[in-house]
């Protein structure tokens, strides 16, 4: 079976695409598998270029195909300078905690959002690295949520977004919603799969 290292140390990230990459004869190992850790400045001017970033990192210390991902948030009618954009966790240079995130970005909601929402969406960033080196990108983006300036009382440690944050089709919190809810939410991603299969 063919093998692929995504540039990242959260497990549940790795485990992202790994039953579809199955399919292809294809073993998603995150760096916590192979006791790596990578250390890089994600200074690119968008989430492709991040991806990269990590990808490059990532290749030229396993020499293994390699794939690095980031991601962009940004809230509908919020000016420019005030988008979380890459920096969803970090504002004006301080990293927030989960209680900082969700004062901040309901206080974001509360300020430029119309009856107590804003529309957001990710836009996402691959890169993938194969065995000769050669790089490959793919860019791809998910809507259909809100977040809201009340947060539900249930909070997922580290993901505190997912206490404001509420699915267009059920307007249910992320946190409220069943696990079977949520399946049905879950946004097709066989075309990313399909990439990165074609590209390992």
């Amino acid at each position: 079976m063919k093998q692929v290292v995504f540039a990242t140390g959260n497990p549940t990230k790795a485990k992202r695409f790994s039953e579809g990459l199955k399919k292809y004869e294809i073993e998603v190992l995150s760096l916590k598998d192979i006791n790596l850790s990578i250390d890089v400045e994600e200074n690119g001017k968008n989430a492709i270029e991040n991806a990269l970033i990590k990808a490059r990192e990532c290749f030229r210390l396993t020499r293994k195909p390699s794939m690095g991902m980031d991601d962009n948030l940004f809230l509908e009618g919020v000016p420019e300078d005030k988008q979380p954009g890459m920096f969803v966790r970090r504002v004006n240079g301080k990293t927030l905690n989960d209680d900082e995130m969700i004062e901040h970005y309901t206080n974001l909601v509360k300020e430029y959002g119309k009856n107590g929402r804003i529309n957001c969406k990710w836009i996402y960033g691959l890169a993938v690295i194969n065995q000769n080196g050669d790089e490959n990108t793919y860019t791809w983006e998910k809507s259909g949520f809100y977040m809201v300036d009340t947060p539900s009382e249930i909070i997922n440690p580290g993901y505190p977004l997912n206490s404001i944050s509420k699915y267009d089709s059920n307007n249910k919190y992320f946190t409220e919603t069943s696990k079977e809810e949520s399946a049905s939410q879950v946004f097709n991603e066989d075309d990313v799969v399909k990439f990165i299969a074609e590209n390992t």
